[in-house]
C-alpha cells in the first residue's frame, strides 16, 4: 500500500522540514505521532538498527555454522565423497565420517534429514511467536540447538547422528522465519529489505568463522578422551548456549515496550508502521481465518516459487563449491583461497540490491536480475568452458543468492493481517528451504567434472521462477489496476471506499 506522507496545508514554517506520519486522512483520525526531522528520524532507525540487527545477525551466524549451511573453508581429500556443510562438513574431516562408518549415502542421509525436520516446523513456529514474547522465543530455541549441538560431540552410532540432526532442524525452524516476521514489526514496508539484507549477510561469515575454529580445534584430538570432531560440536554449542542466555536479556520484543526509546520515539516508529501497514489492522478477524486465508492465497505459492528458483541453486552451490572449484585443476591451499571473494562479493551485491530496492520502492526488478545472472552462471558450468571461465561462471550463480532477501520482503510488503503474514512467511520459507533437501543430492560424484545432473536441475529451478515472477507481476499490475479505477468510481458516486480487509482491501496496493 503507497501512503504517501504530505504536509498539512497550514503547516507553520517550522513544520515544514518535519516528517509527516501519515496522510492527511489519517491526520484527520487523529491517529498521527509527534512529527520528526528528516534528521531525527534517520538517527532513529539507526539507534534501532543498531539495537537489534547485531544481535539477530549473530544469532544468524551461529545458526549457520550450528547446522552448517555453508562449506567450511578446508578441501577434503578426493577419496571421499565431498560433501561438505558447515561443522558437519568438517567434522566428517576430523574423523566423523570413519568413527561413525559414514559410508556410502549415509553422510548425505544425515544432512537431508536436517532439512526435512527443519522445513515441517518453520510454520509452526511462525504461529507461536505470535503467542510468546520474541526475546524469549527465539533465544530460547537458540539455548535448543546449542545444547543439541553440544550432545552431537558424544555420539557413538549413526542413528543417534541422525536423530540429532533431525532435533537440529527442529530447533533452528523458528529462526529465519521468526525474525522475518519480528522485523515487519518494527520497520515500515520501504525499510524492511535493506534491514533483512543486513541479518541475512551474517551467514556469509560463517564459512570464515568455521574454518578458524576448525583450524584451532584439530589441536585438540585427544583432549578428554574425545576426537577433535567431537570437540567441534562441543565448543560450538557451548557458544551458542552462552549466546542465548546474553541475547534473552538484552533483546527487547516490539516498539511499545522498547525501552531504550524515547515515548516519543515509540509513538513515531509504531504509527509509522500503522500507517504504512494498515492491512495489519485485522477488525476482528479469527487468527484461524487469517492462517486458512494464508494457505489458500495464490500470491503465497507463486512467491515461494521464486524464493526456491533463488535458494535451490544457491544452496547447491554453496555444498559443493570446492569440489566444483578442485575440479578445476586448482591446489588444496588455492582450491581454499578462491572460495573467499564470490562470498565476499554475494553479500556486498545483497546489500545493495536491497538499498535501492527499498530507496525505489520497487522488489521485482532486482529478483528479476538476480535469476538471470544465476542463470547465466550455470548454463556457462554445464556448457564446459576453460577454468577461468568456470570460476566467473561460479560468481554469477553466487551472485543469484542476492534475490533472496528480495522475495521474502516482497511477499511480507503484500500480506494483511498478522497472523496471515506470519503464516504465508513461513510457508514461502519452508519452500524455500526445500532446495537445501535437494541440493544435497543432486551433485553426484559420479557426475563429476560437468556435473550436468546437478546443473540441470538447478537450471530447472530457476527457469521456474523467472516464469513466475513476471506471471506474478501481470497480476499485481492487473489487481492494483482495477483497484483503482473502482475506488475512483466510488467516491465519485460518494460511496463508501473503504471496504474489504487485509491485502482484500480496495485502498490496498500490491508492491511490485
Amino acid at each position: 500500500m503507497s501512503l504517501r506522507s504530505n504536509a498539512a496545508s497550514d503547516a507553520s514554517p517550522q513544520d515544514e522540514e518535519k516528517v509527516m506520519i501519515c496522510g492527511r486522512d489519517e491526520q484527520a483520525e487523529g491517529s498521527v505521532a509527534p512529527a520528526l526531522t528528516t534528521e531525527q528520524e534517520t538517527k532513529l532507525w539507526r539507534k534501532i538498527d543498531l539495537r537489534l540487527i547485531p544481535i539477530i545477525a549473530t544469532m544468524y551466524l551461529l545458526s549457520f555454522m550450528d547446522r552448517g549451511v555453508y562449506p567450511l573453508l578446508r578441501t577434503f581429500l578426493r577419496s571421499f565423497r565431498i560433501r561438505r556443510a558447515g561443522n558437519i562438513g568438517n567434522a566428517k574431516i576430523e574423523g566423523l565420517m570413519t568413527q561413525l562408518d559414514l559410508t556410502g549415502d549415509k553422510y548425505n542421509i544425515a544432512l537431508t534429514m536436517y532439512f526435512v525436520s527443519y522445513c515441517f516446523f518453520e510454520i509452526p513456529s511462525n504461529l507461536i511467536i505470535q503467542f510468546v514474547r520474541p526475546s524469549r522465543w527465539l533465544p530460547g530455541i537458540m539455548f535448543v540447538w546449542g545444547l543439541i549441538m553440544t550432545l552431537m560431540g558424544f555420539v557413538k552410532t549413526y542413528p543417534q547422528l541422525v536423530g540429532l540432526r533431525v532435533c537440529l532442524g527442529v530447533a533452528e525452524a523458528g529462526l529465519y522465519p521468526g525474525v522475518a516476521y519480528y522485523l515487519t514489526m518494527w520497520y515500515p514496508k520501504y525499510k524492511y529489505q535493506y534491514r533483512v539484507a543486513m541479518f541475512s549477510a551474517a551467514a556469509t561469515m560463517a564459512g570464515v568463522a568455521s574454518g578458524f575454529l576448525s583450524s584451532l580445534l584439530n589441536r585438540m584430538g585427544g583432549v578428554g578422551g574425545l576426537e577433535a570432531w567431537s570437540w567441534l560440536f562441543i565448543l560450538s554449542g557451548i557458544a551458542t548456549i552462552t549466546s542465548a542466555l546474553s541475547t534473552a536479556v538484552v533483546m527487547v520484543d516490539y516498539p511499545s515496550t522498547a525501552k531504550f526509546l524515547t515515548e516519543e520515539q515509540r509513538s513515531f516508529v509504531i504509527q509509522k508502521r500503522r500507517c504504512d501497514t494498515v492491512q495489519d489492522q485485522d477488525d476482528g478477524q479469527h487468527a484461524v481465518q487469517q492462517v486458512w486465508e494464508a494457505f489458500t492465497d495464490w500470491q503465497v505459492w507463486a512467491l515461494s516459487i521464486v524464493l526456491l528458483s533463488l535458494t535451490a541453486p544457491v544452496y547447491g552451490l554453496t555444498y559443493f563449491l570446492p569440489t566444483l572449484i578442485n575440479d578445476f585443476g586448482y591446489s588444496p591451499t588455492n582450491t581454499q583461497l578462491l572460495t573467499v571473494p564470490p562470498y565476499v562479493l554475494s553479500t556486498i551485491i545483497i546489500l545493495v540490491f536491497a538499498y535501492y530496492s527499498d530507496k525505489i520502492k520497487l522488489r521485482w526488478p532486482f529478483i528479476f536480475a538476480a535469476q538471470w545472472m544465476s542463470l547465466m552462471g550455470y548454463l556457462i558450468n554445464i556448457l564446459n568452458p576453460s577454468s577461468g571461465v568456470k570460476y566467473f561462471g561460479l560468481y554469477l550463480c553466487l551472485l543469484g543468492s542476492s534475490g533472496g532477501c528480495g522475495a521474502v520482503a516482497w511477499l511480507a510488503n503484500n500480506l494483511g493481517g498478522k497472523y496471515k503474514r506470519a503464516t504465508g512467511m513461513a510457508v514461502q520459507i519452508t519452500v524455500g528451504n526445500m532446495g537445501g533437501a535437494f541440493a544435497s543430492n543432486i551433485y553426484r560424484s559420479q557426475d563429476a567434472p560437468r556435473y550436468l545432473l546437478g546443473h540441470g536441475l538447478e537450471i530447472m529451478f530457476i527457469s521456474l521462477g523467472i516464469v513466475a515472477v513476471y506471471i506474478t507481476v501481470l497480476v499485481y499490475k492487473r489487481i492494483n489496476s482495477r483497484r483503482d479505477h473502482e475506488e475512483l468510481v466510488r467516491r465519485e458516486k460518494g460511496q463508501v471506499v473503504d471496504v474489504g480487509r487485509g491485502d482484500r482491501a480496495l485502498s490496498f496496493r500490491y508492491t511490485l
